[in-house]
């Protein structure tokens, strides 16, 4: 299914001279895009999508709206260059995580103490605002009549907080020479990020009365013995050398289910496991990983049977700081900020590292503030509006 195209309308004067990061901002906080697949029956998408495919519309972006899964829409807005530049997509995701515990309304834009306040202001509709404003700038004629000579590519995407299904369409549809994901990260160059798989292992016992455990087989007893077994591999882990900003892999149990009842001998248990990857750690390494701790008990345990079903994995991300494109946001967030920014490394994965994986260079750099996934969230404005001139800057230079 190819993505539908919206006509775009000719940039005036009035729609590209006097755009401030902050009033959008306010505008995507008050819009419901709570992700239904982590809230059944929430919001979604498709009305901001909507908002944010007219504003770009109106300013001479050819529109793609891509929707493979209904309901949950992707805005792609693209502003073409004369053709002998380089492209530069800036990411940026729609959905935003569950209200249920917010302190206070999270659709009011309350803004107190420098920090503007709201569900998603942080992660990510800030982030949202800067790419808005900054491709607006950066596409529009200078003085002399000059435009950019390379693509700019606005990627607004579904569903990040869940299955990533958003950045997954568009990249079946788009490329560009490098990329920019702008979740935040304190005005600070994220050039690394952990990965992560999900596991789910079904231990099989056997049923028999509790007063006679010798006549089955306990498969809690047996998930004692992965528990141990786990604690032997996070050792191995904790003592090779550390990542130089992400430390060390881990590995967890992060639930577990098992037993009838108090008088029987649990005939199943079921624990899923999370292990989070370093770079060079790809997502068949640590499922080989895995099973030969568990081939290892086989072997050893009589009766010991397990089952093992990967659900879901995605690999590890790091960039390359001799890439173009980050020596390019690096030049240009030295200006804006009057200082170098710092390089750091996230625990959590983002969609940088499916942006990667597709052979598009990228990196994250994102607004200052905080609250992601809890019960009162805020970002900074200043570091809103800098994160705008910034991404501004690097379009400029990148794409010129």
């Amino acid at each position: 299914m190819s993505p539908d195209l919206i006509s775009p309308e000719p940039a005036t004067p009035d729609l590209l001279d006097v755009l401030d990061p902050i009033d959008l901002l306010r505008t995507l906080i008050a819009i419901d895009s709570v992700n239904p697949d982590l809230v059944p029956g929430a919001a979604g998408e498709a009305r901001i999508a909507t908002w944010c495919a007219e504003w770009l519309a109106e300013r001479g972006f050819e529109v793609h709206r891509l929707e493979e899964r209904p309901g949950r829409p992707s805005i792609v807005g693209v502003f073409r260059g004369t053709g002998a530049g380089r492209s530069l997509m800036l990411n940026g995701h729609l959905d935003t995580v569950g209200v249920a515990t917010y302190t206070g309304d999270p659709f009011t834009a309350e803004e107190r103490d420098g920090r503007i306040f709201g569900r998603g202001s942080f992660d990510m509709l800030g982030g949202v605002a800067a790419i808005l404003v900054a491709a607006a700038r950066a596409s529009a004629s200078g003085p002399d009549g000059a435009r950019l000579a390379g693509d700019v590519i606005v990627t607004l995407v579904a569903d990040e907080e869940f299955g990533s299904l958003g950045t997954e369409e568009v990249l079946r549809h788009f490329r560009a020479d490098a990329a920019i994901i702008a979740e935040p990260s304190g005005l600070e160059l994220t050039l690394a990020h952990r990965g992560f798989a999900w596991f789910e292992l079904e231990l099989e016992g056997v049923a028999a009365h509790g007063s006679q455990p010798e006549r089955g087989v306990d498969a809690i007893q047996h998930a004692a013995l992965v528990f141990t077994a786990l604690d032997g591999l996070r050792d191995r882990l904790e003592s090779t050398a550390p990542h130089p900003t992400l430390g060390h892999g881990t590995v967890r149990v992060s639930m577990i289910s098992g037993g009838d009842d108090a008088a029987t001998v649990a005939a199943a248990c079921t624990l899923t496991l999370e292990r989070r990857m370093l770079p060079g750690e790809p997502p068949e390494h640590v499922e080989a990983e895995l099973r030969e701790l568990l081939d290892a008990l086989a072997a050893t345990v009589p009766d010991f049977a397990y089952r093992l079903d990967r659900l879901v994995a995605r690999a590890a991300f790091e960039a390359d700081v001799a890439w173009p494109i980050v020596e390019a946001l690096q030049s240009s967030a030295t200006r804006v900020l009057g200082r170098a920014p710092a390089h750091r490394g996230e625990p959590f994965w983002t969609d940088a590292g499916l942006i990667l994986e597709a052979g598009i260079p990228c990196l994250v750099f994102g607004v200052d503030g905080g609250g992601a996934h809890a019960d009162e969230e805020w970002a900074e404005v200043a570091s809103v509006r800098q994160l705008a001139a910034t991404l501004e800057g690097t379009l400029r230079d990148f794409c010129s």
